[in-house]
């Protein structure tokens, strides 16, 4: 498959934790700016230490890489890092996670996380004509009534927030959990989504759907394991936002060959292809789309659906998905010529 059409593609991102963006040498300049000591010698050291096993084992480094993030510019340097790397992947419109309990349980301040990350986001707008939308995720391993006061921090900031979420450890942390929380939010005007049948049984994302009223399924890829999951999933066009390369590197799938994702896409579902913490798991989205396309055998129509797909999954009006759609079938048609603007 040709790197150079996949990376021209035009494509929306849904599924990416700003935290998860930090590279090691961003990283290393961070820490040396707030003075802060790192556990590692070296880049790396620290790329070394990327060995995962499962979730929980790339959660504890993720939540000590986050220690160095402490001024609204830093906010803004780790969210700028990650939309270079993205429009130069084609990237036209991306939804971002961030986790505001990793940083207010630290002691930073509400304000200078999402006042950084939004100032970037605005700066991409501006420079490239890119999209975006950001989304609050709370942190499943803590409690409701943390979260509940996350949701109340989040509350003079709505009009830069879209939506909430739910990430973190997901064994042991269903759902249910969160259900006065999300229908707080959605009361609120709050778009809602969730982690939910990644490391977690297919049960969470009935869960997801029935208890917190999601919009779309972030990872899901334990939904094969229901046939009625399956079937409802394709009717309703639920989306679900696949994050390959972090399933294989979280050891949720054996190797690339084992994933499920063709299947997804072929039994109707809206699968969409996203990078998670592409810091951490060895790639952006292009990679990501690089890696499926060769390990599943997809041709140019498997990955021009996943890009429709990423726009039609999107929280983009209506107006704009079109515009985007045609976007797509414009490059398709001419060829693979660059249409993203």
């Amino acid at each position: 498959m040709n790197s150079e059409w996949i990376r021209n593609l035009p494509k929306a991102e849904l599924h990416l934790h700003i935290e998860g963006s930090l590279e090691p040498e961003l990283m290393f300049s961070l820490a040396a700016r707030n003075q802060i000591a790192l556990p590692y010698a070296s880049v790396e050291e620290v790329r070394a230490a990327y060995a995962f096993t499962n979730l929980q084992s790339f959660l504890d480094i993720y939540y000590a890489g986050a220690g160095v993030l402490w001024t609204e510019q830093d906010f803004f340097d780790l969210t700028w890092a990650y939309l270079e790397r993205a429009h130069a992947d084609g990237v036209v419109h991306a939804e971002i996670f961030f986790d505001p309990q990793t940083h207010t349980d630290r002691g930073v301040a509400f304000e200078p996380v999402v006042t950084g990350i939004h100032q970037a986001l605005q700066q991409a707008q501006e420079r490239w004509g890119m999209t975006s939308g950001l989304i609050l995720c709370f942190l499943r391993h803590l409690s409701e009534e943390a979260a509940l006061q996350t949701l109340q921090q989040a509350l003079p900031f709505r009009d830069w927030i879209v939506g909430v979420g739910l990430d973190s450890s997901e064994i042991g942390h269903p759902p249910e959990k969160f259900a006065r929380v999300f229908a707080q939010a959605e009361a609120e005007g709050f778009l809602k989504v969730a982690h939910a049948g990644e490391e977690g049984p297919s049960e969470y994302i009935w869960s997801a759907l029935d208890v917190l009223g999601v919009a779309r399924i972030d990872h899901g890829v334990r939904s094969e394991e229901d046939p009625d999951l399956m079937k409802r999933l394709a009717t309703e066009r639920v989306p679900l936002t696949v994050c390959p390369l972090s399933n294989t590197k979280l050891c949720v799938f054996g190797s690339m060959r084992e994933h499920n994702l063709r299947r997804l896409l072929e039994s109707g579902l809206c699968v969409t292809v996203n990078s998670d913490d592409p810091a951490y798991f060895g790639g952006y989205v292009a990679a990501n789309y690089e890696a499926v396309a060769e390990a599943l055998s997809l041709g140019t129509d498997h990955l021009a659906e996943l890009a429709r797909n990423s726009f039609r999954a999107s929280f983009l009006p209506a107006s704009e998905k079109s515009r985007r759609l045609a976007e797509v079938e414009a490059f398709v048609q001419g060829g693979g010529g660059n249409t993203s603007g």
